[in-house]
């Protein structure tokens, strides 16, 4: 060992909400860390606790939603400089209710081929490019990972 205190790793799902051909975009809030960094909403998994119920219970909180879980994506883990997350994305649908913004500062309907343009979380880029490659069979167009 060398002294250091290792990361903190943390657990995430996170949830692609279809509408209508656009997708559901949010915008952390200046409080929050990453602010004003755009994501895909969601939240920790707590102890015990599946993605897809986690997924259920934070829109709810989030949003004021009920969602359908629908098809998962494959995990993918980042690392940043005080902390370690995967996300553990899935495609969903919105079942019941209006959403009201209760943590996010702002969100935003795109359709797939636009949400490239917004200021994402570093860690979200990869979910991005996968959801564009295997849900709409073809990689984002003028987008950088690195963006």
């Amino acid at each position: 060992m060398n002294g250091t205190t290792p990361k903190k790793h943390v657990s995430v799902a996170c949830a692609l909400i279809e509408r209508d051909g656009l997708v559901l975009a949010a915008q952390r809030s200046a409080a929050m860390s990453l602010p004003l960094k755009w994501e895909f909403p969601g939240g920790k998994l707590e102890a015990g606790e599946s993605a897809e119920e986690c997924l259920r219970r934070e829109l709810v909180e989030e949003m004021g939603v009920t969602i359908a879980v629908g098809r998962p994506l494959p995990l993918h883990t980042h690392s940043y400089d005080t902390f370690t997350v995967t996300l553990y994305p899935f495609v969903c649908t919105i079942e019941s209710s209006t959403i009201t913004l209760h943590e996010h500062a702002a969100m935003v309907w795109l359709p797939p081929n636009e949400l490239h343009t917004l200021d994402w979380a570093e860690a979200d880029w990869p979910v991005l490019e996968t959801y564009a490659r295997l849900v709409h069979g073809q990689p984002l167009r003028g987008a950088s990972l690195n963006a």
